[in-house]
């Protein structure tokens, strides 16, 4: 079947107008932005919300800019204005690195950030990378506004601590001086989801690594992170040596299922690969 089934459909005209009308309609409705997940599901019947809530002009949450120590990304932003971002990109390249591996053009163009988050999908690039820097999620609701670090944003696959009457409406990354991040993908080709993928970000103290967040995508990683990895390389020595451990120790702790993209085997060496990968290009990008 690809035709959805019947539903309401409402325009959203501001945060608070999105908001009631999520009150409204109750936990059967969706927020729509770029579609990209929903609409294909809708078509196919794997999902029947009775109201879709647009929030495509919703200009106050398509925004990014630094301030008060923060990186802010509006759940609104596309996936290619945030590529275009300069000021993401010298912050966070990690950002831009997994942007550039994220679909194709066409689906950047139109795909939000916050829509990429909240399909929770677990080969989806951007989980990770927000995970590996400390993301932290804002979600509005008509009751208020709260915080969620991004590593407590997922419940599960598919799922997430959104309410059925709240908004993603923002991400904010600490700003951190010296911090150095990168992604790093194996796909089957160009714009797939990821086979395995890694994100690091590393703050140094001399040659100790200070913080370490570690993200994986696409192998069963708890809420996209390596928290094993993170605490063996805290307060070591930056080295090769080191990089290649943890790379190891993120392999072992993942949990990746053999499927059409390759058995366990092989994902775990790729996340041992791509862990380590990451480790020595954010060392590098931290390094100046």
């Amino acid at each position: 079947m690809q035709v959805p089934a019947q539903f309401e459909y409402e325009r959203a005209s501001s945060v608070e107008h999105a908001l009631a009308l999520l009150a409204k309609y109750g936990p059967e409705s969706r927020v729509i932005a770029g579609g990209h997940s929903l609409i294909p599901m809708m078509k196919l019947r794997l999902a029947r919300p009775e109201a879709l809530i647009d929030v495509n002009e919703l200009a106050e949450l398509a925004t990014i800019e630094a301030a008060g120590g923060e990186l802010r990304i509006g759940a609104l932003v596309r996936h290619a204005q945030l590529l275009a971002s300069g000021v993401a990109g010298e912050l966070f390249p990690i950002l831009h690195d997994a942007e550039r591996v994220i679909a194709d053009p066409i689906v950047r163009n139109r795909g939000t950030i916050g829509g990429s988050l909240c399909q929770a999908d677990p080969s989806e690039d951007l989980s990770a990378a927000f995970a590996a820097v400390r993301a932290t999620a804002v979600i509005r609701s008509e009751e208020g506004e709260r915080t969620v670090p991004v590593r407590d944003f997922f419940a599960g696959p598919y799922d997430t601590v959104v309410g059925p009457a709240e908004l993603l409406v923002e991400l904010r990354l600490p700003i951190r001086a010296g911090l150095g991040s990168a992604y790093a993908k194996v796909g089957r080709r160009a714009g797939d989801w990821a086979v395995a993928a890694a994100g690091a970000a590393l703050a140094l103290d001399g040659p100790d690594v200070a913080e370490a967040g570690i993200g994986l995508t696409a192998v069963g990683a708890p809420r996209f992170v390596a928290a094993e990895a993170e605490d063996f390389l805290r307060g070591g020595a930056a080295t090769p040596d080191r990089f290649e451990k943890a790379g190891v120790i993120a392999a072992g702790h993942c949990s990746p299922a053999a499927d059409q993209r390759g058995p366990v085997d092989y994902k775990r060496h790729l996340v041992a690969t791509l862990t380590t990968r990451a480790l020595h290009l954010a060392q590098a990008r931290a390094e100046g």
